[in-house]
């Protein structure tokens, strides 16, 4: 294996390689600060393929900074919906509108002023500062990670070795073009130095990395074990009042903050599904319900935990709806729901709810 020095040609190799391969993503036609700060929130935890229409959705209603600050929660959540990970959108809301106040509509061009915005970790930050700005900043997403780990054979959680990582890319990130590096072993990662079955053979830089020329690969980068998911019963109601749904949003800083819903929640050990639409409602809104038939079960899966919904149509009895645990509520029209943010598993319900 060939030692690596700071002015190693490992950058070049590097960079060479992106040069013949990069791949035409829609944000990597601007260094527009703004445009790469999205792009890096919406691919946090996100592939690729599935943020691209997001993206140019986004980008074609809301242009600029200002446009987003100045929108309500609903739309962009609804311009959300289906990305998941929506605390990101909040979180994005809340910087656009200290960027407007605080820095009088222009994003800050240095490292402590942009991290601390809402939303803004060490990742967002590298990337931001070196993509738009051309700033020597690296940028460690789990594809940086696992690249680094096999070069010098870290077998060490994230937390553990984040300062050996940030500094073997600080000592090789190029000064000229530390963006299109960043950029570069991002996609190393993704498309050659892949978690499982990695394609060395092609590796532009293998002869420096220790894991392949010990031959040991698999081995790194350090995985923890993973848990089961836990699974849940959730219990629903579609709660009618004429022609007339009522609805409830979730609270902000909870999982799927901000979304509208059919309100319910988790049945308790053994407790009968139609129980718990009753209670959950009434501690939610306050208002009592009489269930009825099963208007759909449902099977989704979150990246934490699963759930087995089963959804009734219910009928309003009595009671003034309000917001105990949770944000707001509403009676809306059926066609009315396409309108407003909902979760994926509410989703499922649409077509039922519309067609009945």
């Amino acid at each position: 294996m060939e030692v690596l020095s700071k002015r190693s040609d490992f950058m070049t190799l590097l960079l060479g390689w992106y040069n013949a391969n990069v791949r035409p993503f829609p944000w990597r036609s601007t260094c527009n600060p703004y445009q790469v700060w999205l792009s890096e929130i919406m691919l946090q935890q996100t592939q690729v393929k599935t943020v691209i229409p997001f993206y140019n959705r986004w980008v074609a209603k809301f242009p600029t900074i200002k446009y987003v600050a100045e929108t309500n929660m609903d739309s962009l959540l609804k311009m959300w919906e289906g990305l998941g990970y929506y605390a990101r959108v909040r979180n994005f809301h809340s910087a656009c509108i200290v960027v407007m106040g605080s820095f009088g509509g222009k994003i800050p061009n240095n490292y402590q002023d942009f991290h601390s915005l809402p939303g803004v970790g060490p990742y967002v930050a590298g990337a931001v500062m070196s993509i738009a700005y051309n700033f020597p900043i690296p940028a460690i997403d789990g594809n940086a990670f696992r690249v680094v780990s096999r070069i010098k054979s870290i077998n060490l959680p994230f937390n553990r070795c984040k300062n050996q990582i940030f500094g073997f890319l600080t000592d090789h990130i190029s000064p000229k073009r530390p963006g299109d590096f960043n950029q570069a072993i991002m996609d190393l990662g993704r498309e050659i130095c892949t978690s499982k079955n990695p394609s060395c053979d092609i590796c532009p830089i293998r002869k420096y990395c220790c894991a392949f020329v010990n031959n040991s690969v698999d081995k790194y980068p350090f995985r923890a074990k993973r848990q089961k998911k836990p699974h849940y019963t959730v219990a629903v109601g579609v709660v009618w009042k004429g022609n007339k749904i009522l609805i409830s949003k979730r609270r902000e800083n909870g999982l799927l903050g901000g979304l509208w819903e059919f309100p319910g929640g988790k049945t308790q050990n053994d407790e009968d599904a139609k129980k718990c639409v009753i209670r959950k409602i009434n501690e939610k809104l306050g208002v009592q319900v009489r269930p009825g038939r099963l208007l759909k079960q449902i099977k989704h899966s979150y990246s934490h935990f699963s759930i087995t919904l089963n959804a009734f149509h219910c009928d309003y009895v009595c009671g003034s709806p309000r917001a105990l645990q949770c944000d707001n509520w509403q009676w809306i029209l059926p066609e009315q729901i396409t309108s407003l943010p909902f979760s994926k598993a509410n989703h499922k319900l649409f077509n039922q709810i519309q067609g009945d």
